[in-house]
């Protein structure tokens, strides 16, 4: 299960507005690689909707089917907002149904075979 976390409104490049859910996954823990303790965290991602401001405000709360994966993608920067450090990822998290990360999680890519 996910849940509505937020919303955040953008605009287009044309002016037009749009809005996109901040989902959140279940709690898990994670090992620091600094520090080598354990902590919990909840992964989070963007969907994209055709929803306004006054419906995506009222979806806060919401649960509905689904996880939050991570992603391998190209490497890219990133800037931590707290801190201002610059660090390089490889990964991202995206919203995915049951039954696509049923799919995703149990089918075998045809790179990986010989």
């Amino acid at each position: 299960m996910v849940k509505i976390v937020d919303f955040k409104t953008y605009q287009t490049e044309e002016g037009k507005s749009f809005c996109t859910l901040i989902v959140q996954g279940g709690l898990e823990a994670v090992k620091s690689q600094s520090t080598n303790k354990t902590y919990l965290t909840a992964r989070t991602a963007r969907m994209s909707c055709t929803f306004n401001e006054a419906v995506c405000k009222s979806l806060i709360g919401t649960d509905f089917p689904g996880s939050v994966q991570k992603i391998e993608v190209d490497p890219y920067e990133y800037t931590i907002e707290s801190t201002g450090e610059i660090v390089k990822l490889s990964h991202r998290y995206e919203y995915m149904g049951e039954e696509e990360s049923i799919i995703n999680n149990n089918v075998v890519k045809k790179e990986l075979i010989f």
